[in-house]
């Protein structure tokens, strides 16, 4: 199918990418307490209605970030969700990605399908020209991702991250335009 498949902003064989919305909170709620075992201690998303609406909120109408539903293109549900976080316009152009998978769709490489559009439209249609991933050491899958959708390790953050109680050590990982060009 192609990018522009209805309903999507960029489409790939197994999934598409669209914007959050309002309406997304019963399903994208449900699915964040089924995948509570798969997601903590490294992510916390939203799994109340209130607390969904204040997150999509941010998404939405917050010019420095953009979020994005990985939905699996054979019924449409949501596999997992991939924010571009600290939006930067001027000489910088880039972003910080955060993402997560739901229970469901884990291990069935639908996130990489869903990351690789999204650094695409990034850099297509946001003109990004950077987006980095900061992940704690430990989250072996969340590397795995970015590893197999061609970010590089460029540094390591000690302290970066207040969460669950602790500043928490990250590894940087990046990708420019210039990489995905070359690929």
């Amino acid at each position: 199918m192609p990018d522009n498949a209805p309903g999507y902003l960029a489409a790939g064989p197994r999934v598409g990418i669209r914007h959050f919305t309002y309406a997304d909170g019963a399903e994208f709620t449900a699915r964040t307490r089924e995948s509570k075992d798969l997601h903590q201690p490294w992510l916390f998303p939203p799994g109340s209605a209130d607390a969904y609406a204040a997150y999509a909120g941010r998404l939405i109408e917050d010019p420095t970030k953009a979020g994005f539903l990985v939905c699996d293109r054979d019924g449409g549900a949501i596999a997992g969700f991939i924010n571009i976080n600290n939006i930067v316009e001027g000489g910088f152009l880039s972003g910080a990605l955060g993402y997560g998978a739901f229970a469901h769709a884990a291990g069935r490489g639908l996130m990489s399908e869903g990351l690789g559009l999204v650094v695409r439209y990034a850099f297509g249609k946001m003109r990004l020209h950077r987006l980095e991933i900061n992940v704690q050491p430990g989250n072996a899958a969340s590397i795995a991702l970015a590893r197999r959708c061609g970010f590089r390790l460029e540094g390591f953050s000690p302290d970066f991250i207040y969460m669950d109680g602790a500043w928490r050590d990250h590894e940087r990982w990046a990708i420019t335009v210039e990489m995905t060009r070359s690929r």
